[in-house]
């Protein structure tokens, strides 16, 4: 009996709401996502996965508790979707949720049980995607440039796709076999958590609240006087970096703001480190398009930010264009990373990560 085609993805990033998740088929006409579920995660577990992304009392086994929670929540999306599904799932790709990522110091860390995980849903589970990267010599990540090539790549197009969670990554697309990308600095990370301060709301709906102020231009050259933005790839953050120290000491710069228009120049922060990364990496053959996928694709004025500092020729549109919805974007890259897994295929770029070679991902725990 051949083996199944059906393979599910969870996805649960720095933005900390919830995990997507999509069961996707790899039949051979495509790759084609069937099905969606979203589980959001209960207050408690997201207030304690934020606050392990710093060194704490008790963290090991605080850690331990949380991913056990999270493996129930990754179980919950997994159960909507099997009962979905039509046939049998071959496995379940799960990414784990990143609390710490150290790649100069070589180990990245995404908190996680896929062995309770696999006992729960009674499917494979694969995981640990990033560490063999790392191992290699790369960054662990971006890792979604090669899914990027396999879903959006098109012969002599060249095609920029932006990921815009709570870190914004970019891969460039360059129709002849060749991509580039890496992490550009913050995405929605610094917007949500100033909207969540200043209107207890989790994030800027549509850009509402930014929409209401006016960019600071002294505050955003302080904001990009950052080491991280001038840095020359391989490379990739997350709030390893950019939290809210990190914001308040920039603040501490330039005071007196209205918390609208800091909200604002937060906003064209985002916009502008993913233009400059476009325009470098592009700056051979422009691209012809701009694809938007992640939570901050439903950020309409981030997106116009976006391509105001692109110079307005290049249109910004959305993953969905391309037949992809923009939040389920990252979950079918890992039940693509999964696929690749199973086939003993390689599932990084060198040419983006910084790893010695191509490298097959992931650790797999049978049901």
């Amino acid at each position: 009996m051949p083996a199944s085609s059906l393979y599910i993805g969870l996805m649960s990033g720095t933005s900390l709401d919830g995990v997507d998740g999509v069961l996707a088929d790899f039949s051979g006409r495509g790759i084609r996502t069937l099905q969606a579920a979203f589980t959001p995660f209960p207050a408690a577990l997201r207030k304690e996965l934020m606050a392990l992304q710093a060194a704490s009392e008790n963290e090991l086994e605080r850690e331990a508790l949380a991913a056990n929670a999270l493996a129930r929540c990754y179980a919950e999306c997994v159960q909507q979707l099997l009962a979905q599904a039509p046939g049998p799932v071959r496995a379940v790709a799960v990414h784990g949720q990143t609390i710490r990522h150290r790649p100069e110091l070589g180990f990245t860390r995404q908190t996680n049980n896929p062995a309770l995980l696999a006992e729960l849903t009674g499917v494979d589970v694969i995981a640990d995607f990033r560490t063999r990267d790392i191992a290699a010599g790369g960054q662990g990540a971006p890792l979604v440039p090669a899914f990027h090539e396999a879903r959006f790549g098109k012969p002599k197009t060249v095609r920029v796709v932006v990921n815009i969670g709570g870190i914004g990554n970019i891969s460039v697309l360059h129709g002849d076999g060749r991509v580039s990308g890496y992490d550009t600095g913050p995405g929605n990370v610094l917007m949500d958590l100033w909207v969540a301060r200043h209107t207890g709301k989790a994030y800027d709906e549509d850009g509402a609240f930014a929409a209401s102020g006016k960019v600071d231009e002294q505050l955003l050259e302080i904001l990009l006087d950052e080491p991280y933005f001038r840095q020359p790839p391989p490379k990739s953050t997350g709030r390893d970096l950019f939290h809210a120290e990190w914001l308040d000491g920039k603040l501490a710069q330039h005071t007196g703001l209205a918390s609208a228009d800091v909200q604002a120049t937060l906003t064209r922060l985002t916009a502008v480190s993913i233009a400059r990364a476009i325009q470098a990496e592009t700056a051979d053959k422009p691209a012809q398009a701009v694809y938007v996928c992640g939570g901050g694709a439903y950020n309409g004025v981030l997106l116009r930010d976006i391509e105001a500092a692109l110079g307005g020729g290049i249109p910004v549109r959305s993953t969905e264009e391309l037949g992809v919805a923009p939040n389920r974007v990252e979950a079918l890259a890992f039940a693509w990373l999964g696929y690749q897994f199973t086939r003993r295929r390689p599932g990084n770029l060198p040419a983006v990560t910084g790893a010695k070679g191509l490298r097959v991902l992931g650790a797999l725990y049978p049901a």
